[in-house]
Order: structure tokens, then C-alpha cells, then sequence
């Protein structure tokens, strides 16, 4: 019995790869009936051809910006205040009269900026805010006076920070069988069912990590991925959603169906001298990528380089990666067998450069 559950879980899950590349999307709008799946992406390649297809052009124009402001505030919540005060500037902006612009610029201060200095929640930059205090202690209010505002409201609400932040259940997801194990939980095939696209969900038991004492080891991955998970690197395996339930926390992650480094060295012995220059190539654009966002990764080894479909390895498992953006790493820490002699030897601190090579 056990042989045919396991058969029709596999079963299940190939079917739902299957179908995954043959709808894309699951359910469509009662409402509005969309084109067909081939035309809708003919039109999509060709719009993305021309460049048509970026948060710039979309939320420049009228209608997209009203689009994309009614998912805001019925939908993302944490996207609201964003709104909120884009908007306020706007309206600042087409004041003609200085008196106006004096009395309106104290107000978004007050109401936007110090606010949220004063309950050490401001998501800006303190250039930024000295840019505005600083012409606001001169009296000097242009229309222009909260462009840098402007700029990271847009960046914040581009749409690789918007859907990491999109609140999920499991009852967005088809969750298939089990495709790993970790220390803290399993990582299943699954599909999320309004765009019908898999991933890789990987479960984190809160029990279990509290059991083992890894919740800042849980923690440090979760903030490890959201720094990586910007700027859509295609040698990281990144992450698009993160939410919990009572018993668990869950990533969602790219699928990789490719298997992973070790599993293949152990089937083939060794790789060709062409393939490991390959490899090598695309696992250091993955660091590369890490780098420049202060992520120092310090467990690579072939168990954490997975591989998709069409033979591109992607850099796994972030739990032991670090932020070196306010200090460098000093622990000892990797697998044993894939570390660094200078951090293996005993007293010595696991330095920057170390931990790049």
C-alpha cells in the first residue's frame, strides 16, 4: 500500500509539472476573460522586446499606475503608506504658489517622515531625509524638494520587493510529494494555483528548530534570501514568497529539477574539464551576485550547487551565509571537507577574503 501511495504522489507531481508548463495560469477571472495562453505570450515577448515590459514604463502612465495603486491599497498592505505618500507628493508638486508649498511640504514632514523617525520605522535612507530637512531649515521648498523620496518609494515598490512581501496561506499552493530533507523540515514540489507556476517549498517545523535552538540559524536565512532574491540572479536559487503558520515556516523557492552536484559526481564519476569550466563560471557569477549585495556565502560545496532542467547550476541554502555590510565574519562555520585550510586552523578568524575564495 505504502509502494502505490508513493507511485500516485509521483504521479501527481509529474502531472502537475506537466501541466504547469502547458497552462500557465490555474484559474482565470469570472470577469474578465483573458486571451489564450499562446497569444498572451506572443504579446508578452513582443512587449518585452521593445521594453515595454518594466515597472518604469508601467507605472509611468496613467493607466497602469491606477492598476497598480488599487492592488496596493486592496491587496499588499504594507505597499499602502508607500501609496499613500507618492501620492501626497504629487500633489505637492503641482502647488503653484510658494506659501502653499511651504505649509504643504511641513505637513508631508510631519505626517510621512518624522512620524515614522520618531517610531524607528523609517524605510528611507537618512540622505533622503537630511536632503528635505536640510531645504526645509532654509526655507527652501522647490517642487522638486522630495525627488529622493520619489526614487525610493519607486524602488520599493518594484515588483521583486512587492511580491516578497504578498501575504500567502497554503491555500495558494498544490503541494506535491517530498523532493528533500533538511535539518529543520522538508521541502516539497508545489504550484502555486493562480498563475499555475512550481516551485520548490521548503517547510521549516517551528518545533523543531525551537527543539534544536536554530531560530536565529531560521531567521538569518529568511533575511540571507530577501538580499539575494533582488535583482532576479539566474545562478541563485531564490526566493519569491515567504509566510508561516502556526506549526511552520515556509520559502518558496525556485524549482530545480536537475538534481544536484554531489548526486551526479557520485553517478559519473568525474566531470569533463569543459563542464567544470562552466559550472565554475556560472557559480561565481552566482558569489558575484551575493557580493555586491554584502552576502558572504560560506557553505559551497556540490550537495548546495542544484541544477535545473536545461543542465544551469544555481547556488542552494543560505542558512550559514552572513551580511558583511556592518562587520566581517568571524566564525568558524561550513561543512567539514569543503572549508577553507585558514579557517580550519585553530584560533584563526574566518576573515573576508577567506570566505570570497
Amino acid at each position: 500500500m505504502a509502494d502505490l501511495e508513493a507511485v500516485l504522489v509521483d504521479v501527481s507531481y509529474l502531472m502537475a509539472m506537466e501541466k504547469s508548463k502547458a497552462t500557465p495560469a490555474a484559474r482565470a477571472s469570472k470577469k474578465i476573460l483573458l486571451p489564450e495562453p499562446s497569444i498572451r505570450s506572443v504579446m508578452q515577448k513582443y512587449l518585452e522586446d521593445r521594453g515595454e515590459v518594466t515597472f518604469e514604463k508601467i507605472f509611468s502612465q496613467k493607466l497602469g499606475y491606477l492598476l497598480f495603486r488599487d492592488f496596493c491599497l486592496n491587496h499588499l498592505e504594507e505597499a499602502r503608506p508607500l501609496v499613500e505618500f507618492y501620492e501626497e507628493i504629487k500633489k505637492y508638486e503641482k502647488l503653484e504658489t510658494e506659501e502653499e508649498r511651504v505649509a504643504r511640504s511641513r505637513e508631508i514632514f510631519d505626517s510621512y517622515i518624522m512620524k515614522e523617525l520618531l517610531a524607528c520605522s523609517h524605510p528611507f535612507s537618512k540622505s533622503a531625509t537630511e536632503h528635505v530637512q536640510g531645504h526645509l531649515g532654509k526655507k527652501q521648498v522647490p517642487p522638486d524638494l522630495f525627488q529622493p523620496y520619489i526614487e525610493e518609494i519607486c524602488q520599493n515598490l518594484r515588483g521583486d520587493n512587492v511580491e516578497l512581501n504578498i501575504h500567502l496561506t497554503m491555500n495558494d499552493f498544490s503541494v506535491h510529494r517530498i523532493i528533500g530533507r533538511g535539518g529543520f523540515g522538508e521541502v516539497y514540489g508545489c504550484r502555486k494555483a493562480d498563475t499555475g507556476k512550481m516551485y520548490a517549498m521548503k517547510c521549516l517545523d517551528k518545533k523543531r528548530i525551537k527543539m534544536k535552538q536554530g531560530e536565529t540559524l531560521a531567521l538569518n536565512e529568511r533575511i540571507m534570501l530577501s538580499l539575494v532574491s533582488t535583482g532576479d540572479c539566474p545562478f541563485i536559487v531564490c526566493m519569491s514568497y515567504a509566510f508561516h503558520t502556526p506549526d511552520k515556516l515556509s520559502f518558496i523557492l525556485d524549482l530545480m529539477n536537475g538534481g544536484d552536484l554531489h548526486y551526479h559526481l557520485s553517478q559519473h564519476g568525474v566531470f569533463s574539464e569543459a563542464d567544470m569550466r562552466f559550472y565554475a563560471a556560472e557559480i561565481i557569477l552566482g558569489l558575484e551576485h551575493m557580493h555586491n549585495r554584502f552576502v558572504v556565502y560560506r557553505d559551497l560545496k556540490p550537495a548546495n550547487i542544484l541544477l535545473d532542467e536545461h543542465g544551469h547550476v544555481r547556488i542552494s541554502d543560505l542558512g550559514l551565509a552572513c551580511d558583511f555590510s556592518k562587520k566581517k565574519p568571524h566564525a568558524s562555520v561550513g561543512t567539514h571537507g569543503y572549508m577553507a585550510p585558514e579557517v580550519l586552523q585553530k584560533g584563526s578568524r574566518c576573515l573576508c577574503g577567506v570566505s570570497e575564495k
